[in-house]
């Protein structure tokens, strides 16, 4: 698997729609101050689904958009595109080229692309997970990255070593795992709880129950006597009298 292309549209410094070609073999992207060497790198990043705004330099994500210039009006959408050669079958797919987009408009909507139709940000993380590429991965460095591991800050060294061996992966489902575990136990404690209400409810239905029964059983009684009652006042006023 191999980085194709790399198109990049109202994001950060990039106004006009450029497109980067990857055909050759390429370790490094170099350039003066300002060219835009670190948006190239952000890009990537933010189209594998990086959340943080403060990890590309940014206040807030909304100024990831094109915020225009004295001579030119702001950008009302940033999108990105990362397309990649799949002809190893490196990713779990059928397409030999993979194409993945994050959009985001000015009015705060966003949305993922794979291959041009909408998906969820969990379904890209999913596809590249074996491969060791992600909005923090390694296979990716920004000069602070270099700066992190010379000085091993936040065990940078053991992070790219585990990615390196394969074990991030792991470590990433067993979190996702950890997670489905917590949200499970929640889910229970919130059953017994309704658990517990449901049986204080019925405990008062079936009283309820006990008196309505004993309501209609004492109303047939009553029924029964009225009605015996009113046969003999009748068989009374039938009796004859003697003068």
């Amino acid at each position: 698997m191999r980085l194709k292309s790399l198109e990049i549209k109202g994001f950060k410094s990039f106004a006009n729609e450029t497109v980067l070609h990857f055909n050759a073999d390429v370790t490094g992207v170099v350039g003066p101050n300002g060219s835009g060497k670190s948006n190239v790198v952000d890009a990537i990043r933010w189209v594998l689904g990086e959340q943080k705004s403060s990890q590309l330099r940014l206040d807030k994500m909304a100024s990831i958009i094109f915020n225009g210039t004295k001579k030119r009006k702001e950008g009302q959408m940033a999108q990105v595109t990362l397309t990649f050669d799949n002809t190893k079958n490196v990713l779990p797919t059928d397409y030999t080229s993979v194409a993945i987009s994050r959009i985001l408009y000015r009015s705060g909507e966003s949305e993922y692309r794979l291959n041009g139709v909408s998906c969820r940000l969990k379904d890209i993380t999913s596809l590249f997970l074996d491969t060791g590429i992600g909005p923090d991965s390694y296979a990716i460095i920004a000069l602070n990255m270099v700066e992190d591991m010379l000085s091993d800050r936040e065990q940078a060294r053991r992070k790219m070593f585990e990615q390196a061996a394969g074990v991030s992966k792991y470590k990433a489902r067993k979190h996702e795992t950890q997670q489905k575990l917590e949200a499970t136990a929640a889910d229970l404690d919130r059953v017994e709880d309704l658990l517990f209400e449901i049986t204080d409810q019925l405990k008062k239905l079936e009283k309820q129950a006990d008196r309505a029964q004993k309501y209609y059983e004492l109303k047939a009684e009553y029924k029964t006597i009225s009605v015996e009652l009113a046969v003999n006042n009748l068989a009374s006023h039938k009796k004859p009298t003697r003068n």
